[in-house]
């Protein structure tokens, strides 16, 4: 049972979380103070900093909860599909609507005041990268046992690295983003799934 000193830690690192993410959405990485994440939340700033660090641990704490979230979302996509190329479709169609929803990503994706927020998806996007990677290749060998540790992981990262590339350059619908993705896809899916099945 979770003690009530825990539920409180829980509850004030949320807290803290919802500031942090109001206000990067506001004023971008840059500009963010740890002061003013304690304002808004209420406390002092030595609490903010005694439970993240730096102002760089926070910023990585909000984007892996906002991650967190995605990857929720796309779980329940991927998992009430009839086959693979339905979950991947459904998840990238997610994918690409809920960030243009959601502030914090929209800021970062947008210009302006957030763009200092984009290198966190990108270039600095290694943890979001590899637990998106690791929660869509296990659902795809759900879906595919004949899938490979190997080819599942590769078929994750693909699908995770054209959804970034979708969102941070969105040339089309997120419909048809999802059909060229999976149109990409398709042959690949057919081509590891046969081989595997294949006597070695």
């Amino acid at each position: 049972m979770t003690s009530f000193s825990d539920r409180t830690k829980a509850s004030l690192r949320e807290a803290l979380l919802d500031a942090a993410t109001e206000l990067l959405a506001e004023r971008g990485f840059t500009a963010l103070r740890m002061a003013d994440v304690a304002a808004r939340a209420g406390v002092s700033r030595q609490t903010v900093y005694n439970e993240f660090g730096n102002k760089a641990a926070l910023a990585e704490a909000v984007v892996l909860r906002t991650t967190s979230e995605f990857l929720e979302g796309i779980r329940q996509r991927v998992e009430h599909a009839r086959h693979l190329l339905d979950g991947i479709r459904e998840a990238v169609v997610y994918t690409i609507e809920h960030a243009r929803e959601n502030r914090l990503v929209a800021a970062a994706l947008g210009t302006g005041t957030g763009e200092d927020l984009l290198p966190l998806l990108t270039t600095k996007g290694e943890p979001i990268l590899t637990a998106a990677t690791e929660v869509a290749a296990g659902q795809y060998r759900e879906f595919e046992p004949s899938l490979s540790p190997e080819s599942a992981a590769l078929l994750a990262e693909t699908v995770v690295r054209l959804s970034l590339s979708h969102l941070v350059m969105p040339t089309h619908s997120a419909d048809e983003a999802a059909t060229s993705v999976v149109a990409v896809l398709a042959p690949s899916i057919q081509a590891l799934t046969t081989d595997s099945k294949e006597p070695s």
